[in-house]
Order: C-alpha cells, then sequence, then structure tokens
C-alpha cells in the first residue's frame, strides 16, 4: 500500500511527461510518446521502469478525467510488477545496437539469444518486434544529434513565464543590515512582469506569496520555466503548479542563457532602478516595494520595448481574451494552502509549528495531510484543514488547555452518582446497619 507522499510524487512525475501534450507542444502525440517509451523512465517508488505509449494514453485519459488527483495511483495488486523488458536487458540491446546499427531484428534478436542476454521462454520474438516498434530509433540505429541553441519567443500570452530570484540591496534593519532578494516572473510572449517583489528570504514562502499574485492578476500560465535552485525544485511548488494544470519546467544544469528574457530584467532593474536609489535612505522592506512598484508600473511595463514595437502592458493586454483566470477564489486559495503531512496522537492530537492541535477522534493513530495558511497559526480559532488520498477528512483545532481541564470525562469504574441519590427517601427501608440504633435498644432493655 503506497503512502499519501508517495502517490503525490508518482503523480507529479506523470504529469511531467504529459504536460507538453496538455499544454500544446506536441503536434504527434504518437511520435512524442514513442520518444519518452525509448528508454527507460526513472519512476518514484517503481524506479527505472520501461513504460508503452499505450500506458501514457492511459495516464492521459486519467488525467482528462479527474485532474492531478487521477494521476495517482491506486492500491491494485498488478501495480509495480516487473516488465518483460527490464533495464538492464534494454540497456543491452542498445548497446548491441549501436554497435550494429544495419542488423535486422531478427538477427538482433538471434545474437542476443546466443549471448544469453534474451530467454526465449521469456521474451518472444513477437514480443521483441513489438518492443523495437514502441523504440523507433533503435530499429533505426540513429545517432543523437547535437543540441542547437536558438533564440525564442513564444507568440500568445501566458503561454511560458519565466521566473528567477535576484540579489537586491542591503537594508538596515534595527542595528544591522539584511540582504534583500528580488523574486520576478516575466511573460515570455509579452515580456510583462506579472508578479515582482523583494523578499528577505528566498525560500518557499516568497516564491509561493510572489506565485499567487501573479496568478491572481494575470491568469494561469500553461508553462513556467526556471533554474535548478532548492526553491524551485522544491515539492510543494509542483504540486500547486500540477493543481493549476500549469506545466514546471526546470533548465540544464549551467545553462543561465536559456532564460535570457528574465535575465535582462534583472539588468534593467540595476541599471534604471537601483542605480538611482539610496538604499540609506530605505527604512523598510515595505518602503523598497513601494518604490520598485512605482518605477515598474510607470517605466518598464508602459516604455516600448523594440522588439515588440509596444510596451509589454499593451502587447499583455492586446490578448486578454486568451487570458486562463481562475473564476473561484475558494479554490484558488486551496491551490495555494500549505501542506504538511503529521502523524495524530492516540489522544488525537498532533504538534505543528510547536503549537497543539486537536483531530476529531476518529483520526488518532492515522496520518493526515494538513494544510493551511502561515497566519491560521496565530488565530487559536481558525481550524486546519485535514486530507486524506485527497479527500477532506475533518478539521483541526488548537488544544484549549483551560477548557479541557473542566470537560467531565469518563472514568473506569461505577459511575459517580450525586450525593442527593445517596440519601434513602423517606419511608424506605433502611438496608444497611446502624450501630447507634443497637446501642440504643442496648439501653431501653
Amino acid at each position: 500500500m503506497l503512502d499519501t507522499r508517495t502517490r503525490e510524487l508518482i503523480a507529479l512525475k506523470r504529469f511531467s511527461l504529459l504536460s507538453p501534450v496538455l499544454n500544446g507542444q506536441v503536434k504527434n502525440l504518437k511520435e512524442y510518446f514513442g520518444q519518452l517509451c525509448a528508454g527507460p523512465i526513472e519512476m518514484p517508488h517503481y524506479g527505472s521502469r520501461v513504460y508503452s505509449p499505450k500506458t501514457l494514453m492511459s495516464w492521459l485519459g486519467d488525467y482528462r478525467r479527474g485532474g492531478f488527483d487521477g494521476l495517482k495511483p491506486g492500491s491494485r495488486s498488478d501495480r509495480g510488477k516487473s516488465r518483460k523488458v527490464s533495464a538492464e536487458v534494454m540497456a543491452k540491446i542498445k548497446a548491441k545496437r549501436a554497435a550494429n546499427p544495419r542488423m535486422t531484428g531478427v538477427m538482433l534478436y538471434e545474437e542476443l539469444v546466443k549471448e544469453g542476454v534474451i530467454v526465449p521462454e521469456k521474451l518472444s520474438l513477437a514480443t521483441f518486434y513489438r518492443f523495437l516498434a514502441n523504440n523507433p530509433e533503435l530499429a533505426a540505429g540513429k545517432e543523437p544529434e547535437e543540441q542547437e541553441l536558438k533564440r525564442f519567443s513564444h507568440q500568445w500570452v501566458n503561454e511560458l513565464w519565466q521566473t528567477d530570484i535576484m540579489y537586491g540591496p542591503y537594508l538596515q534593519v534595527g542595528k544591522t543590515k539584511r540582504q534583500t532578494y528580488l523574486l520576478a516572473f516575466i511573460d515570455d510572449a509579452s515580456r510583462l512582469i506579472t508578479s515582482a517583489q523583494f523578499f528577505f528570504t528566498q525560500n518557499f514562502s516568497a516564491l509561493r506569496e510572489a506565485f499567487k499574485e501573479a496568478v491572481l492578476r494575470r491568469g494561469i500560465p500553461k508553462m513556467i520555466y526556471t533554474d535548478n535552485g532548492k526553491v524551485y525544485r522544491c515539492g510543494q511548488f509542483a504540486v500547486v503548479c500540477a493543481n493549476l494544470g500549469c506545466s514546471l519546467l526546470h533548465t540544464e544544469p549551467f545553462a543561465p542563457h536559456e532564460k535570457g528574457k528574465i535575465e535582462r530584467f534583472f539588468k534593467t532593474v540595476r541599471l534604471r532602478f537601483l542605480s538611482a536609489l539610496v538604499p540609506e535612505k530605505i527604512k523598510t522592506l515595505e518602503e523598497l516595494n513601494l518604490r520598485f512598484w512605482q518605477w515598474l508600473d510607470e517605466d518598464y511595463q508602459r516604455k516600448i520595448h523594440r522588439t515588440l514595437n509596444m510596451s509589454p502592458l499593451d502587447y499583455f493586454m492586446s490578448q486578454a481574451h486568451r487570458l486562463n483566470i481562475l473564476t473561484d477564489p475558494a479554490l484558488l486559495e486551496e491551490y495555494f494552502l500549505l501542506r504538511v503531512s503529521r502523524k495524530v496522537n492516540h489522544d488525537g492530537t498532533f504538534s505543528l509549528e510547536k503549537i497543539l492541535y486537536e483531530a476529531p477522534p476518529q483520526l488518532a493513530n492515522s496520518r493526515v495531510e494538513v494544510r493551511y495558511e502561515p497566519e491560521w497559526l496565530t488565530n487559536p480559532a481558525r481550524p486546519l484543514f485535514l486530507y486524506q488520498d485527497g479527500i477532506k477528512v475533518g478539521e483541526a483545532r488548537q488544544v484549549n488547555f483551560h477548557d479541557n481541564a473542566h470537560v467531565k470525562r469518563k472514568r473506569r469504574g461505577r459511575p459517580v452518582k450525586d450525593p442527593e441519590e445517596r440519601m434513602p427517601a423517606p419511608g424506605a427501608p433502611v438496608t444497611s446497619i446502624s450501630f447507634t440504633s443497637l446501642l440504643a435498644e442496648e439501653g431501653e432493655d
């Protein structure tokens, strides 16, 4: 039985394979799936596996029917079993084909049988032919082509956003100076800055705030292009993108030129904004952001771009009809909630950020996913949402020790009776022995 975190990681991997199809980047679906299945795919929990295009087609159907949750594997007993062509056998087939690119399929099969790589009883010639058909590069014996670097630009707005983090100026905070960081998103087609803000940190909380602002103001992008920084490799960011139906793409290591537009924007910020700024006169981070947003709106967004022959804002608004705006604010808030896994104790409590919360009794001794906003932790009356397998199963509230001290609880043994119930009713027969009455009777005798 797979746990919730493992099922989520598998769904994220499947979504990353399907996202080019969902975003309209694939012209030939059969050819694309064939290329993906040309080699083993590293899948969380299952390891390196060889998949068929038919399997990827079934994943695509699962996503279209059930969204991101539809990509999460169930608990079927036949999942995770080994394929007929293992990763080890596939590697040997590739090596043999590379050494003999003109060898026919039958001859290749016979040679592998002679070498003991293939056992005919386990892998028949017909199955081997189907395997070659699903891996066209093995049948043709083509050599890998060298990658060619070309400048690119998408035609439509919100097809691709680039994002990165730039080191900003130091600000005096009390008796120390603190480094600031500018986190920005730029639309590839229009060069419009969909969101940009200075932070004192470069963690997921900052990324989450900036990305949420961008989606609220400019709609949902089809793809987001980032580097391999730790903040962009965060699993929670991948989950947010997957729930929005947005593909998360990462550049190759040591290839900063692939994010040229966002890097060019940072250069503009340094030349046109930071060069005229006196950090010593900035008292707070809020003041720095207010000045930056004013410059961004009055200068960069409205300045004529020489490649577009119009301003980024005008270009973006000219395609406003193409924007994918999420009309349900509550659903958007749910997508951006922080998610952590917690084990509920036998007494129905769990700890989050050193705060004790109480879950419904039926969730005791089980694992749940807690979803919340950071500011909810400062409000004792605000409940946190509890989920299991993507389904909401209850809410958790902060433990109130004062109220709990006055709650009557059931105890072992007989229930304690009310003092008034212990006194016999007037005229009722006395069933206990009274030594006082016995002494009085003896005195009368």
